[in-house]
This record gives structure tokens, sequence and C-alpha cells, in this order.
């Protein structure tokens, strides 16, 4: 007797194909909705004066939404688009922390190690009691160099070695016991920077593109530096009661590892994909870069839950957000669903984390709150 696998009749597979188009018309569908959502309560942010830069949303390898509003340069009237280079201000931590993690996945630096180990013209007497795990969690006691009284005026506007800034501004005497207090801390990530160059040999640059950006692709994001030209790179605003004007310079070396990147959205979701893979870092090692410590902070980032809008459900959430002369930046990612929100603002400090709310209450399908305007603005 033959046995044989019957064939489908036509009718079946009718069916199999109707059903397959119905199922992603309607993922589809519910990607539209929530895209016009995000779109709606975006656009009133920005007719109200209260963001002026780009977004993107994903879930998993799917791009829900990405729009620009406003305008990249006022002076010309550009507008920003997915493709506009912000700065990110201290997202640039995570590229730094992920960096470290490398090394010490490659065995080249112990994170219970102090830190003049590895930088040994730093003073004695507290460098021998930090280490580099204070380092990234913020919770080394050294001072930040950007809470000086007079960091804007006297500091920020000029060019420095590294070595050279950490002598000024990153030897200052503790503040507290190194591990029993949280101080988010410039200082700390710019004292990684200088542990970099000196274990590699290279400048932190030239080590971040080979390590990372030319791994992933991510030809729109590098080391920012005032006087390069850069393509399609936003102009820094502050928002003042009338209206806008150029935000303050800074010299990008003092930012260095601690915010002195670049990138946009677009580029962002290609690093948030590939955290979910062991292209930079195996599994065992990022276990440890996002387990939390002192205030939820893990390694370059923030850990915690939130609930959603009428819920009881939790989500697990990883983000930083980013501030620097005329940016404001946030990374989100809720790692449950695999969902991503980027916004990168260029007019000043704005209320990002709010946007950012009312987005993952629009990704659950619960209510969100809709922009109000400031009583300025009425």
């Amino acid at each position: 007797m033959n046995h044989r696998f019957s064939t489908p009749s036509k009718k079946a597979l009718m069916i199999i194909a109707l059903s397959f188009f119905a199922i992603n018309n309607s993922v589809f569908s519910q990607y539209k909705d929530k895209g016009f959502k995000i779109n709606k309560m975006m656009q009133l942010y920005h007719d109200y004066g209260q963001f002026n830069g780009t977004v993107l949303v994903a879930d998993g390898e799917k791009v829900i939404f990405k729009k620009g509003y406003g305008l990249a340069n006022m002076e010309w009237d550009i507008a920003n688009e997915p493709n506009t280079k912000f700065r990110l201000g201290s997202i640039t931590k995570q590229f730094t922390s992920m960096i470290i993690m490398q090394l010490f996945e490659e065995g080249k630096i112990q994170l219970d190690d102090n830190i003049t180990n590895y930088l040994p013209d730093y003073r004695n007497d507290t460098g021998q009691k930090v280490t580099i795990h204070h380092l990234l969690t913020h919770t080394s006691g050294i001072p930040s160099y950007t809470s000086l009284p007079n960091f804007l005026k006297d500091v920020s506007r000029n060019p420095y070695t590294v070595d050279e800034f950490v002598k000024l501004f990153c030897s200052d005497s503790l503040a507290f016991e190194p591990g029993s207090k949280f101080s988010y801390n410039n200082s700390g990530y710019f004292l990684l920077g200088a542990i970099i160059e000196k274990v590699t040999g290279k400048t932190y640059e030239t080590v971040l593109q080979k390590r990372i950006l030319d791994l992933l692709h991510m030809k729109n994001t590098g080391y920012d530096h005032h006087e390069t030209i850069i393509a399609y790179r936003a102009t820094g605003y502050e928002k003042t009661p009338n209206s806008y004007i150029n935000s303050e310079y800074i010299n990008m070396s003092v930012a260095y590892t601690a915010g002195a990147m670049y990138s946009t959205v677009e580029d962002l979701y290609l690093w948030n994909k590939a955290l979910y893979t062991e292209d930079m870092l195996s599994d065992k090692y990022k276990n440890i870069m996002f387990k939390p410590f002192l205030n939820n902070y893990a390694y370059g980032w923030g850990v915690r839950k939130i609930l959603l809008a009428e819920s009881k459900d939790s989500l697990q959430v990883i983000s930083h957000g980013g501030g620097i002369n005329g940016f404001n930046t946030l990374i989100t990612r809720l790692v449950d669903d695999k969902y991503l929100i980027v916004l990168l603002n260029n007019t000043g400090g704005t209320a990002l984390n709010k946007m950012s709310i009312g987005i993952t209450n629009i990704l659950y399908g619960k209510p969100y709150e809709q922009p109000k305007k400031s009583n300025k603005d009425k």
C-alpha cells in the first residue's frame, strides 16, 4: 500500500492565505492606530512648545513610528527628520559602560580594581579607595565637575587633554565613602574614559568607532567635535519666555565619555537591537551590566519597574536620559515586550519622561495623559 501525504486543496490554501492576510492586516491596523495616537500626542507637545526634535518607537524588529517635529536649524528653516543628528549628552554613558564591560570580559580590567591600578598618576589617597564599579554606579564619592559653581563660565568653553582635565577637575577629595551612597557623577564617567585609553593605548573615539559603531553599522553616530562639519547635525537652542536663543557653546573635550556623542533615532534603534544579541557582549556580562545597585542604577543605565495606567501590571524598564547645552534626550527600553522609545530634542530641557510614559500607555492600550499648555503658553 502506498502512503502519501495528501496535498491541500485550492480551497484550503485559499483559507490559509486569507487567515494569514487577516492576521497581518490586524497587526498593521494596530500599529497604524498606535502610530496615529503617538503622532497626535507628540504634535500637541510640539504645538505647545514643549517638544522640538525626533521620535522613534519600535516593537521588536519593527519600527512602529518615526517622525521629526519642528526645526533642526531655525535660521535656515530646516526641518527635523529621523536622520537628523542630535547631541546625546549622558546617553553616551551606556556606550562607555559597554566598552568597559568588553574589556572586563577580555580580562583586561577588573571591576573591583582600584582606579590607581590604571591611572598611576591619580592621587593615591582617594584612588586606592575607588573602584571601577564605583565609577560605573555613581557611588565613588568623587565630586562631579559639572557641579562646580564656575563650571559653565570658566570651565566648559575651554579645550583640555584628558590627563589635564582629570588632574584639574576629577581629583577632588571624596564627598563620602565609596559605595555608601549614590550621587550622579560625570567625573566618574570621565575617569572611565581615561581608563579605557590607558588600557587600549587608543583614544576613546577610536575605540568607540571600532568596537561598537562600525560593528553595528551606526554610520550616523560618533564623537562630536564643534569644528567638524557633520551633515544633518541639529543646532542646539534654549527656550526663552518669548522665543528661542542659540545655546551656549561647550567644548566637547569637557563632555568626553560622559556626554560627547551624537546620534539619530534610527541609529539608536540599531543599538537597541544589538543589546538583545551577543554581538558586542555575552549574555553573562550583559546581566552584570544591567544589574541595578543604589538608586536602581546599573552600569550606564537606570533599571526599574513601572506600573501601567489603571493596571496592576508592572513593566521592566531600562532607560537613560541626557542633557547638554541645547539638547535633551531619552532612550527607554521596555524589555518585556522589546518595545523601544527614543526621544531626541534640540531646544533644551523638557519633560521627555512624561512623553515616554504617554507613549508607553499607548503601546499597551491604556489611558494616557494628553499634553497641556503651560501657564506661560496660555
